[in-house]
Parts: C-alpha cells; sequence; structure tokens
C-alpha cells in the first residue's frame, strides 16, 4: 500500500509595500528555497515546502524560519507566516500570527486548533451564511464539523453543506501553483463616432463585461480586479480599476464593477471614442474560494450563464445577449487578450 507523503504548506505576508519588481526578486529568492512559490499581490506569498525538506535537512518549521531570515536579510522585508498541512490552514495561520510571528498547526493538532474559532474564520464563508447558523446556535467551527451532513443540508443546501463540511474539517486539496497564468484579458470597442449617450456608454461597458466573463470562464480562470478606461475624442484617456469582493468569472459581477466606476466618471457631457474593460490578477478557477452564498437566485444566475456559453458555442457570439443590449445598435470593435 502506497503511504501519501504529508504535505508542508506555508503562507506569508510580506510587511512592505512592495514593487512589481520587488516581488519578483522575493519571489526568485524563495525559489531557491522550493521550486513550489507563488506570488500573489501585493503582498502574500505561498510555499509549498514538501520537497526542500529533505534537501536541507530541516523541519518544515526551520525551513520557513530560513526563509523568513533571507527575506530580511536581504531585502529587509519583514513577514508573518501560517503553516500547516494544506493551503487553507497555512492562511488561516497567517492570519492568526502576530507580524513577524509564525503559527504551526501540525497535521496532527489542526482539528483541535479549528473547532473553537469562529466559523467566520473560513475562508470564503460570508454574513449571510454566519448569521443563518448562528440562528440554529452553530457558531464555531467544531460545532458545524459535528453537524450530520443531512442536517447542515437542509440549512444551507446541498452543495454549499459539502463545501462548508469538507472546510470546517480542515480539507483543502488546492495545490501550490507555481505556473502563471495569462497576465490579463483584455476587451476593446470603438464607437463609430463620438458619442455623447449614456445609454450607448452603458451598453458598450456591459458588452465588455459580459465577454470578459464569457472568456475568463472558457478559459478556466477568474479575475480579481477589473479597470475600465474612457478614451474620448481629443484623445485624452481616463483608467479606473476596482478590486472585486471575491475572484470571479460571474458575468453580473464582472458588469456591476466595470458599470459602477462608468457612473462614477459622470460622462454625461464627454465624447467618448472608445471604451475598454481589462481583467487583472487571473487565477485559474480551482485555486480561489468561492463565498458561500444562501442566494438561489445566484445559483440560478450560473445556471442560466452556464447555458448561454454552451449556446454561443454552438450557434455563435451573438447568439445570446444581455437583455439590455438586444434590440440595440451594437458597434464594431476589436478584441484582444
Amino acid at each position: 500500500m502506497t503511504v501519501r507523503q504529508q504535505r508542508h504548506v506555508a503562507c506569508l505576508y510580506l510587511h512592505a509595500e512592495l514593487t512589481e519588481e520587488q516581488r519578483e526578486e522575493a519571489g526568485e529568492l524563495l525559489a531557491g528555497i522550493t521550486p513550489h512559490v507563488r506570488v500573489l499581490p501585493p503582498n502574500v506569498v505561498q510555499l509549498d515546502l514538501t520537497s526542500a525538506l529533505r534537501y536541507f535537512g530541516l523541519s518544515s518549521y526551520d525551513v520557513l524560519q530560513l526563509a523568513k531570515l533571507r527575506l530580511k536579510a536581504l531585502y529587509g522585508i519583514d513577514s508573518s507566516a501560517g503553516l500547516a498541512s494544506n493551503l487553507m490552514l497555512a492562511e488561516m495561520a497567517a492570519d492568526a500570527s502576530a507580524p513577524g510571528e509564525t503559527t504551526w498547526v501540525p497535521a496532527e493538532r489542526a482539528p483541535g486548533w479549528l473547532r473553537p474559532r469562529p466559523v467566520a474564520a473560513l475562508p470564503g464563508v460570508g454574513r449571510a451564511t454566519v448569521s443563518a447558523l448562528s440562528s440554529y446556535g452553530l457558531h464555531t467551527i467544531g460545532q458545524v464539523a459535528d453537524l450530520p451532513a443531512v442536517t447542515l443540508q437542509r440549512l444551507l443546501g446541498v452543495g454549499q453543506a459539502r463545501v462548508l463540511a469538507e472546510r470546517a474539517r480542515g480539507h483543502d486539496p488546492r495545490p501550490v501553483s507555481s505556473a502563471e497564468p495569462v497576465a490579463q484579458l483584455v476587451a476593446d470597442l470603438v464607437m463609430e463616432r463620438d458619442c455623447l449617450d449614456p445609454t450607448r456608454h452603458h451598453g458598450a461597458v456591459l458588452g465588455l463585461a459580459h465577454q470578459i466573463g464569457g472568456r475568463l470562464r472558457a478559459q478556466g480562470q477568474v479575475t480579481g480586479r477589473i479597470a475600465l478606461t474612457v478614451r474620448y475624442a481629443d484623445r485624452s484617456s481616463t483608467t479606473r480599476t476596482r478590486r472585486l469582493a471575491e475572484p470571479s468569472d460571474h458575468s453580473p459581477a464582472l458588469a456591476a464593477a466595470a458599470l459602477g466606476m462608468l457612473i462614477g466618471l459622470g460622462l454625461q457631457r464627454a465624447r467618448v471614442r472608445a471604451f475598454v474593460v481589462r481583467a487583472d490578477d487571473l487565477i485559474p478557477v480551482g485555486a480561489a474560494y468561492h463565498q458561500l452564498s444562501l442566494d438561489p437566485g445566484e445559483a440560478r444566475g450560473r445556471a442560466a450563464e452556464a447555458a448561454a456559453d454552451r449556446a454561443r458555442i454552438r450557434f455563435g457570439a451573438k447568439a445570446v445577449r444581455p437583455a439590455a443590449l438586444a434590440g440595440g445598435r451594437r458597434e464594431a470593435g476589436p478584441e484582444r487578450g
């Protein structure tokens, strides 16, 4: 019988404002300890130390201290860290660490460490879920872990109950992937003529956001940040960015962010030549947590979105469009990524 090797995963928070170049340098430094490194802007580093233990002949805790010491000695970067048997536990341990400290949660201690913690400490658990569980006297992770599966399903629904139960028991299969996803996705639209009409501005941005959403889902990625650039008739431009509450590939979420920035610009009197919507901070969909929601409308919306994606694949990109775009004139413009 094959014995599965225990993983040793660390999450570091770098207590410094780093430029993109400094983040790359920190990643290269830590790659000298383990090849399984992922740097997430602005200040998070994930490390899988499992393969490094034999090389250094040290415990995972000591290897992590070596990594922190190198960051401090060579770049003057202080850090706090969490160390555990999977990425979720390492992230939670890092959250529990004071600046400069390391919280180590060995696999055999993980259940006991998790049990007294509030349910809200689990990644992806939002206020609505916490409120629903609290109304039934379920306040801690241990209480959720002890709950029969059928009871939790009655409270949250089958899908959400399954995910929450796995997290409450400390399970997380996500790897620390050093593979670099596509840096960004861009969709742009050049208007046929300089446009003053707010309704057409709204439709243009809405359409671009839905393009980005479809391409993200096709590539199995989610975005953590949306940027909107407006180019004017006088060749000037304005760019706004907005970080999403959680990484997403859901077109309504992307559209809400993009349209919120558009409204904030107040373009009632602006002659617009072109719009650009850009998705940044892309990561594989399997590497991102989705906040648990009690809203059945979201599940229905995602099911409808998946059906629309299948229709576009079969009948073409114009087969299904947002209702706000139906019947209206559409501008022609290039799309890049």
